[in-house]
């Protein structure tokens, strides 16, 4: 096994400079270029951190519990939770991953990684949501994805859902669309009202009125589909965003019945980058993509830093379709996400 020892008699150096960077603490002791040299032999050499060893000299397990309400039961729980695991992995940590479906059930599961002796918390919910804390969770090491305390107390990543509605109502007007509509959710979630507010703030950049008959908000299933048909008929739109890609089903629908092109004749751009919906409706669905690798992996470093003392090296994250925010952002920390054109949108 590679030891400190190892990577300090190739890099020339000390062991003890070996020692600040690899455990993070180079700032300001060691010169920026060795402490570069230093890593890249660490990773030519296969370094691998001595977990109990650093267990016993910090006092610290280095795992990092990751607690959610119903996320593990989504389509996207896959990308939050590779996004801290990857994370972890790269700065030394072990994630423990759990999921409740309450209050009860998730006393319980708080109390069983505590036990094991977790760090720090990872603290997430099913969508972006303004939530209370757990008072057990207080007195931790603690991080939110994709929710917001309400007291603003600890840090948070969500995506910046205002961008998402500007961003999409932009591509539809630099399409060349002048009646574009807004299909929104009828459920009181943060991301309808932000990107509700983002449409409008484009549509009203652009000189475009804003007009509340081209805008409806629905649920699912027949009720959906038939407020979708009545917007086509009675304000004939001809550009469409869709408050995820699920609605957007409802406008090819509808468009399909009237013998419209998707496209061509009509544009639409959805959020999710949905698997199921934005790959197999025909022409693919544009989209904007939700950060949930990139919540996952920012959340997990955030709460590293937290646990140590300082900010980890960010030099080494990796390349993602989203930017990361800074650590030291604003609570709450926004993601811009990125707006992926496929077909739907007419040239």
């Amino acid at each position: 096994m590679t030891t400190m020892q190892d990577v300090a008699d190739i890099a020339g150096v000390s062991k003890a400079s070996v020692s600040l960077v690899l455990n993070g603490r180079d700032a300001g002791h060691v010169k920026p270029q060795t402490a570069e040299l230093i890593r890249q032999t660490a990773a030519k050499l296969g370094y691998r951190p001595n977990q109990l060893a650093r267990s016993l000299r910090t006092s610290r397990t280095h795992m990092l519990g990751f607690i959610s309400e119903e996320v593990a039961t989504t389509p996207y729980a896959g990308g939050i939770i590779l996004g801290a695991q990857d994370a972890a992995s790269s700065y030394g940590y072990m994630l423990l991953t759990v999921s409740t479906d309450g209050m009860a059930n998730e006393e319980q599961e708080l109390a069983a990684l505590k036990r094991y002796g977790v760090d720090g918390f990872l603290y997430s919910k099913m969508s972006n949501r303004i939530t209370d804390v757990p008072q057990t969770l207080t007195d931790y090491p603690l991080v939110l994805v994709d929710a917001t305390d309400r007291s603003k107390r600890f840090p948070s990543v969500e995506p910046d859902e205002f961008r998402i509605g500007y961003d999409a109502a932009k591509r539809l007007i630099d399409a060349g669309c002048k009646r574009i509509a807004y299909v929104g959710c009828s459920e009181p979630l943060i991301a309808q009202s932000r990107r509700l507010h983002g449409y409008q703030a484009a549509l009203s950049d652009a000189g475009m009125p804003i007009d509340d008959a081209l805008h409806v908000d629905v649920l699912n299933n027949g009720p959906a589909l038939r407020a979708v048909s009545k917007l086509f008929d009675e304000q004939q739109p001809d550009g469409f965003f869709c408050f995820n890609d699920a609605r957007a089903w409802y406008v090819y629908e509808c468009a399909a019945r009237r013998g419209l092109t998707v496209g061509r004749d009509i544009s639409v751009v959805g959020v999710d980058n949905h698997r199921v919906f934005a790959e197999t409706l025909d022409p693919q669905l544009t989209t904007v993509e939700l950060p949930h690798y990139e919540m996952g992996y920012w959340g997990a470093c955030r709460l590293i830093s937290i646990i140590e003392g300082h900010d980890v090296d960010t030099s080494v994250w990796p390349e993602t379709t989203a930017p990361l925010p800074p650590l030291d952002a604003p609570i709450p920390a926004t993601i811009h996400c990125k707006l992926i054109d496929k077909k739907s949108v007419r040239e």
